[in-house]
């Protein structure tokens, strides 16, 4: 079934880069939204700098990138350069906004007497104290970087930190620049308080290192005046974005730009206030091009470690926790393996607790009936527990496979730490296939019942993560359905000899099956309306940019279909077009966790077929990436799915609707109840833990 016979489009497809925007805008708003705490507004500019870093080293990196390779015969350089001067432009209108809520912010703190003081508003108590502070603890960190003439330093510089830019001058201008250590301090200094306890005060590192610069250079330097400014470089993160070209020139030529490309910024904020002589230099000596994106700034650069502001107020001026649920099945049975003998488990984090995971792979590492562990691992908590029975069920002379995904972006470093600690305890440590990421979150486990051998399965849409686990909303099923678990068995086999023929008969496999399976159940939705039924789609995906399928649910849509999709990310989907999209509506939530699984649901005449899956709607996850979707098949657990995804459409406090432009306009909530999907989904699984788990 093709898309030939839909009305003309002009535009069909969002930019997936400024649909990225439009996500980072949605953080940008729960930080200026007053009714979340405080302290979690001011950790969303965190996440949203955080988010905005990571932009740069990869979206913008691959658009500059693809700018520079423009002689290629099918580059598409005039695209590329508008779309450039889009983000750009979109990205300053964002840093004002970002500014102005940073403003609010710290007037905010101040009603609950907690200031973030530069050291000139300092009365001399502190100012004695922060001296003595900066003496002890803060100048042995201090190493500067002398500038001279004529040399590129950009190679120089982190880009996970902050620096200051100094210039001192007499009759002679010097020019330095010097890390800010906050890798071995903290960024926020809370100062001992004056007379009442009542009133907190925070001075930021940087402003402390600027207030005592003098200390720094007078030794060595003779000058009459002294000033800097907080810079922030952002580089290429060394890997082309998208995946969706085959190897072929267009990578070749990429890696051997690669050095050229890498000693140059792809971003370099600066504090706005810097003077525009200081500004000159500072280009000249960390090498900027025009394609670099020059954004001025607010005197403070790395929001990310807004991150962990601390509290150093009352407890209600950040989220209460909901407490971690326990599965009530998990509960009844003494082993993990008797429990889901019996039944398919649901687990949804962070409502329910990751205990029960890590319950189920420490038992499988001592149980003597357990005879083999496989996983795939994609992130991992810095102290990792799975890790910990990994090891003991090595020692318990179980056969235990591991397969690392060396490619997982920002994590490389860590899971090559991982790898070597895997192999050094006896662990057969597999890296799969050199052209396709493993992303997806994979156990199973065989075990000696009887005669038989029997096999469990995990099969989850994030990964296997302590931390993220508690931020991060995402299913876990836990099976013994034979068809899944002898499938998830192979995704395993498949993963160490790729090139053998493979048949999934229950599982959405990338890339082997999920693209094709995912085209049919669309148009199987289109027979439906053909044939005189209902036809309905509902998504709840990260990212929708695959235009294949894309363009299947416009037309889908247009054949009668009726389609909701929840996307947390880029959508390149224009919905809400007269004869075109109308039947297409799309919502996005951004609250305090972030939401993370990717879950389909397709009428299918009213039997309807619940996946959940580990792949995003890109390419990149379809065709050059190992995912697996797994359909539920327990009637409870699959109501139970879609009564989340209902709550989460009924939001009427945090989801906004995504339109044909992105605007990022709140769902109205009219007359209809204040619903808040995130905290509604707690009490429904509390409710469902409580009364209604497999009676």
């Amino acid at each position: 079934m093709n898309a030939t016979h839909m009305p003309l489009q002009t535009t069909r497809y969002f930019a997936k880069e400024l649909s990225w925007l439009s996500f980072n805008e949605r953080v940008l708003q729960e930080a200026k939204d007053k009714s979340n705490p405080i302290i979690e507004r001011m950790r969303f500019l965190g996440i949203y700098s955080n988010n905005m870093d990571e932009f740069f080293r990869v979206r913008v990196a691959d658009v500059k990138r693809r700018i520079l390779l423009n002689k290629l015969p099918d580059a598409h350089f005039e695209e590329d350069e508008i779309l450039l001067s889009q983000i750009q432009q979109k990205v300053l209108q964002l840093g004002k906004k970002f500014n102005q809520i940073h403003q609010q912010i710290l007037h905010d703190l101040n009603q609950h007497n907690i200031h973030v003081e530069q050291p000139d508003k300092l009365g001399a108590f502190h100012l004695t104290w922060l001296h003595k502070f900066f003496h002890d603890n803060v100048l042995q960190h201090i190493l500067p970087i002398l500038l001279t003439e004529n040399k590129d330093y950009s190679d120089y510089i982190n880009d996970t930190m902050t620096y200051l830019f100094v210039e001192m001058s007499n009759e002679k201008r010097y020019y330095a620049m010097l890390e800010v250590p906050t890798n071995r301090l903290p960024r926020f200094i809370i100062l001992p308080p004056e007379k009442t306890r009542r009133h907190k005060t925070i001075v930021m590192l940087d402003d402390i290192i600027l207030y005592f610069l003098r200390d720094v250079f007078s030794g060595f330097f003779s000058f009459s005046d002294i000033q800097g400014y907080a810079i922030k470089l952002t580089r290429d993160a060394e890997y082309n974005l998208d995946d969706e070209l085959e190897e072929g020139l267009l990578d070749k030529m990429s890696k051997g730009l690669k050095q050229r490309i890498y000693a140059e910024p792809v971003r370099l904020v600066y504090d706005e206030s810097m003077p525009e002589e200081m500004l000159k230099v500072m280009k000249k000596r960390l090498g900027v091009t025009h394609h670099d994106a020059l954004i001025p700034g607010g005197r403070y650069r790395n929001f990310r470690d807004f991150i962990d502001f601390p509290n150093v107020g009352r407890q209600y001026l950040e989220n209460k926790p909901l407490p971690p649920l326990q599965s009530s099945a998990f509960k009844q049975h003494a082993s993990v393996f008797s429990c889901v003998s019996q039944q398919d488990i649901l687990l949804y984090y962070p409502y329910h607790t990751f205990n029960h995971l890590l319950e189920f792979v420490r038992q499988a590492a001592f149980d003597p009936d357990v005879l083999q562990i496989k996983v795939n691992i994609y992130r991992l908590a810095s102290k990792s527990r799975l890790v910990s029975s990994l090891i003991n069920a090595a020692q318990n002379g179980k056969k235990v496979t591991v397969m690392v995904e060396l490619k997982a972006r920002f994590d490389e470093q860590n899971n090559i730490e991982w790898a070597k600690v895997l192999s050094s305890a006896g662990i057969k440590v597999i890296f799969g296939i050199p052209a396709l990421k493993v992303h997806s979150k994979l156990c199973v486990i065989h075990r000696k019942e009887g005669t038989q051998i029997a096999k469990y399965a995990h099969i989850g849409t994030g990964n296997f993560h302590e931390k993220t686990a508690k931020v991060y909303t995402d299913f876990s099923l836990f099976t013994k359905h034979q068809g899944i678990c002898e499938e998830s068995d192979s995704v395993f086999r498949f993963i160490e000899s790729s090139y053998k023929p493979f048949h999934f008969e229950h599982l959405m496999i990338s890339p082997v099956n999920a693209r094709d399976t995912l085209l049919d159940l669309i148009d199987k939705e289109v027979q439906h309306v053909e044939n005189g039924a209902q036809g309905k789609i509902t998504l709840k995906i990260n990212n929708l940019v695959d235009k294949q399928l894309v363009d299947r649910l416009y037309f889908a849509a247009h054949r009668g279909v009726k389609i909701r999709i929840l996307v947390r990310g880029m959508c390149s989907l224009l919905p809400g077009i007269s004869d075109f999209s109308d039947n297409i509506r799309i919502i996005s939530i951004v609250d305090r966790f972030l939401e993370h699984p990717r879950v389909m649901v397709f009428e299918n005449n009213g039997a309807a077929k619940v996946y959940i899956s580990s792949a995003d709607w890109m390419t990149r996850n379809l065709d050059h990436r190992i995912e697996v979707g797994v359909p539920i098949y327990d009637e409870q657990l699959k109501h139970l799915i879609i009564d989340i995804l209902e709550l989460q459409f009924k939001d009427r406090v945090k989801a906004r609707i995504i339109d044909s432009e992105q605007k990022n306009h709140y769902v109205r909530r009219g007359n209809r109840k204040k619903i808040r999907s995130q905290i509604a989904i707690y009490d429904l699984l509390k409710k469902w833990e409580t009364h209604y788990h497999h009676e």
